[in-house]
């Protein structure tokens, strides 16, 4: 027994999430016809298509200038103002050109709605699943199809002229490209055209009709405004006919004697009150007979006189009677200057109600002049503007002009075969790619020798190819029967490899384990030991996956005594051995059922000594045990082991099994001597890019 050198954590790489390309590249081109079959039923489905599926397409387009110009025949005010040039009146235009309304008239034009490409009704029936498996079910002759109204069907026709066409407005411009696609070219190009003309004729249309309904509208509201100016005539006339109206320079001129009046009582009213003052200081005077005084109050010069002559009583008599006579005629005076005002007040009085009465009477005439020059002034703008709509409505002009009209195309817009194999190969490319980028995500098996070891650090010491048999029995008889097969040869190269692991001290026990069952480590185990037996060693071959005994149930040794036999001391190691004709001089011992747990078994100092025994009676030991992940007995023997072959069944065992196998044996310190690739599907690697030398060898093999 040798000492088990403890494998590094270091040697085990790990799986990173980095992007190796070159291992991308070389992925792909193992893979290459996959990719290549992929883009090859890819670019046939899209010819297919292209070809005989698709139908042709005609696209056909014509342009409209959008002309904000308008044409100055006369300098009549238009009733339908002109288009703008901003973005909004861009957009509303190319809505007005998709329109339902102008792609009814369309389609009535151009009687769309007996058109099988725009009338579904008139398409022959195609195959519909539904309706198969409603004939199938026997409800099929229950439905009768529903008949299609009028109006419905011009709207299906509508609708399917607005998928058929476009419009857009060229950057920067105001030009608009009218596009029509269509399966017929002709088509095509009727539709782009007319759906232009219609728009352009409706611009027009538009506006006639709005002048029409201008006109009809000022010719009613032109005769509403006859009879108001005739009504407001007549009430002019009635009014002027039954009031006694003077002029407006009568009327001033009444309004000069009601100043010279007012004027006169004021002057009038003023000399009475000085009459009045005058005379009370007369009368004072004369009865004082102050006749000095009174001769300063009067200025008579009689007075002044009879003042001048002497004193005596003819002097006194003449004073008096002449102050008497001077109050008098004061008295008289005032008495007129109350007549004349009362006069002059009576007059202003028929004067103002003179006035007053005429100004009433004149602003009501002056109201109804007005009203009827507002009638006249409203009818004749109306009058006026109701002979300039007339005029309009034969020189209408459409703001749009057909710039360009459509021509026939000569060749389909689609299908763009190009382009469709191009994007058939380029689909089947990256889906052939993905594909096997796919395969190989999903895929967490080892696909070659190289593989195993940059995953494990450890040498592979061979790669063992499948063949047709299924167990180990037939195994053996086609490696007794065909020595010189590849089969035969890949054991006899693990023979080697193993013996020569170690030239020191080549190794003796010979432990044959794997991570999970079924991965050929028994066939393994059987193949070495039937090549170490043909050299002529004495082999042991002992089987120590006692809970599941296949030697007995596949070989068709006998399983009553075995290795526990021989462990309790029933029976001698000789005694307990077999043989196989097919397997040559090979002892083997079989594992026998118990009652004690494999793992104490083989954790016992009887199992040690019963190798140490063993190992002085054969040359070559080779123990076949349970997988490493299944139970823990390969850990506990592998202590006792000079070499440990390691199987890995390609394209078959994860990554991840391998991994935790190999960390369990480490647990143990135990150094796996190397790794076999079994069950290797030699043609499937070569296809696959792995089998780089498998064309090497084929005249050195008899199968």
């Amino acid at each position: 027994m040798t000492a088990q050198t403890p494998i590094s954590t270091a040697t085990l790489p790990s799986r990173d999430d980095e992007v190796d390309l070159v291992s991308i590249l070389k992925l792909l081109w193992r893979g290459r016809w996959w990719i290549v079959g992929a883009t090859t039923i890819s670019l046939s489905l899209g010819a297919i298509y292209a070809f005989w599926i698709a139908v042709p397409v005609y696209t056909a387009s014509s342009t409209v200038a959008l002309d904000s110009r308008e044409g100055n025949v006369i300098e009549f005010e238009s009733v339908v103002s002109g288009l703008s040039s901003d973005i909004s009146t861009i957009n509303t235009e190319i809505e007005v050109m998709r329109s339902r309304d102008l792609i009814g008239k369309l389609v009535r034009d151009l009687n769309l709605t007996a058109d099988p490409e725009f009338n579904r009704a008139l398409r022959p029936p195609t195959f519909s699943l539904r309706d198969w498996l409603a004939d199938l079910a026997g409800a099929g002759s229950e439905r009768s199809p529903a008949i299609a109204t009028d109006q419905q069907i011009l709207d299906r026709a509508i609708n399917a002229v607005l998928a058929a066409t476009s419009v857009t407005n060229l950057r920067n411009s105001l030009v608009f490209q009218v596009t029509a696609r269509t399966e017929n070219a002709v088509k095509s190009a009727q539709i782009a055209n007319l759906l232009a003309e219609i728009y352009i004729r409706d611009q027009i249309e538009v506006k006639f009709d709005a002048t029409a309904q201008a006109t009809l509208w000022l010719g009613q509201r032109v005769a509403d405004l006859g009879l108001e100016l005739q009504v407001a005539q007549s009430d002019l006339q009635a009014f002027t006919a039954s009031a006694d109206l003077v002029t407006p320079a009568e009327v001033a001129g009444l309004n000069r004697q009601i100043s010279d009046i007012r004027s006169r009582l004021a002057s009038t009213r003023a000399q009475i009150d000085t009459d009045v003052g005058r005379a009370d200081m007369l009368a004072d005077a004369l009865a004082a007979e102050d006749w000095p005084r009174l001769a300063s109050l009067t200025g008579d010069r009689i007075l002044d006189r009879l003042l001048a002559l002497p004193d005596d009583d003819s002097k006194a008599t003449a004073l008096r009677a002449r102050g008497e006579q001077l109050a008098n005629i004061a008295t008289r005076s005032e008495r007129r200057g109350t007549a004349q005002i009362a006069a002059l007040t009576t007059s202003l009085a028929e004067l103002e109600a003179q006035i007053n009465a005429q100004s009433e009477g004149l602003v009501e005439f002056q109201g109804l002049e007005r009203k009827v020059e507002q009638a006249r002034v409203l009818f004749e703008y109306f009058q006026n503007r109701l002979r300039e709509t007339t005029v309009q409505q034969g020189i209408q002009q459409a703001d749009a002009r057909l710039l360009s009209r459509a021509v026939v195309p000569g060749e389909p817009s689609e299908p763009r075969r190009p382009v469709i194999l191009a994007l058939a190969a380029m689909l089947g490319l990256m889906a052939g790619a993905g594909g096997v980028l796919l395969r190989e995500v999903r895929n967490t098996g080892v696909q070659s020798a190289n593989d195993l070891e940059a995953l494990t650090g450890i040498v592979v010491m061979g790669q063992l190819p499948m063949i047709g048999t299924k167990s180990s029995r037939e195994m053996i008889e086609y490696l007794s029967q065909k020595p010189n097969s590849r089969l035969a040869e890949s054991f006899r190269n693990l023979r080697t490899s193993v013996m020569l692991s170690n030239l020191d001290r080549p190794p003796q026990i010979i432990m044959s384990t794997s991570s999970l069952p079924n991965e050929g480590k028994t066939t393994q185990s059987l193949a070495l030991a039937q090549n170490f037996a043909g050299m002529g060693k004495s082999i042991l071959l002992i089987e120590c996956d006692i809970r599941r005994r296949i030697f007995g149930s596949e070989l068709g040794f006998r399983d009553e005594i075995g290795l526990l036999s021989v462990l309790s001391g029933e029976v001698m190691l000789a005694d307990a051995v077999q043989r196989d004709p097919q397997l040559g001089a090979v002892d083997v011992l079989v594992g026998d059922s118990g009652t004690s747990n494999p793992v104490d078994i083989f954790s016992s100092d009887t199992f040690r000594a019963f190798l140490t025994d063993a190992r002085t009676v054969y040359d070559i030991i080779i123990i076949d045990t349970p997988p490493v992940l299944a139970v823990p007995d390969s850990r506990v023997i592998a202590q006792h082991a000079d070499a440990i072959l390691y199987a890995v069944k390609w394209n078959s065992t994860p990554r991840t099994a391998v991994r935790e196998g190999m960390r369990l044996l480490e647990t143990v310190n135990a150094r796996i001597s190397g790794l076999v690739l079994t069950q290797v599907d030699v043609k499937r690697m070569e296809r696959s890019g792995y089998g780089a030398y498998g064309q090497y060898d084929k005249g050195y093999y008899s199968d």
